[in-house]
């Protein structure tokens, strides 16, 4: 069962030492401070599968990546999950768990992911969740290419 839980110090201590093979490395978070992955601003939480940390998602900021003109017609959301689990399709789940939280704790409009454009399987795991492609752009650090894809939600009836 994978859930979506607060983002503990040990937590963040643990996501501080994310490493990726290239061309993944663009995700890293080795040498990240756990103090700042722990600022609410930032809106970092833990995904678990039962007490296991098995990756993180994001809502807010850190889901954008410097080069694109965000607005707030969109919730931006990213993630990631351990290095190690990388590859062995539990992707779509956890996207999935987290739009769901995302669903009930903020209700947006919209979600909105930015996506690296190589990053083939991460843009099947969010094309499959019904996000649509709006543009791409080059990163203003380091020139590297973008996706930006956006979900709409749904009302509540």
């Amino acid at each position: 069962m994978i859930r979506i839980a607060p983002l503990t110090r040990e937590h963040a201590e643990d996501l501080a030492t994310w490493r990726y093979d290239a061309p993944y490395d663009v995700y890293d978070l080795a040498g990240a401070d756990p103090a700042e992955l722990l600022d609410p601003a930032l809106g970092f939480h833990a995904v678990l599968a039962g007490e296991r940390l098995i990756g993180f998602r994001s809502f807010g900021p850190d889901g954008q990546v410097p080069g694109w003109e965000y607005d707030d017609s969109a919730l931006d959301t990213g993630g990631g999950l351990r290095p190690s689990l990388t590859g062995q399709g539990l992707g779509r789940a956890v996207i999935r768990a987290g739009l769901d939280f995302g669903r009930t704790t903020f209700a947006p409009a919209a979600f909105r992911v930015t996506v690296a454009s190589f990053n083939a399987r991460a843009r099947r795991a969010v094309e499959s969740l019904g996000f649509e492609r709006v543009g791409s752009f080059a990163a203003l650090r380091d020139g590297r290419e973008f996706e930006v894809l956006v979900r709409a939600e749904r009302p509540q009836t």
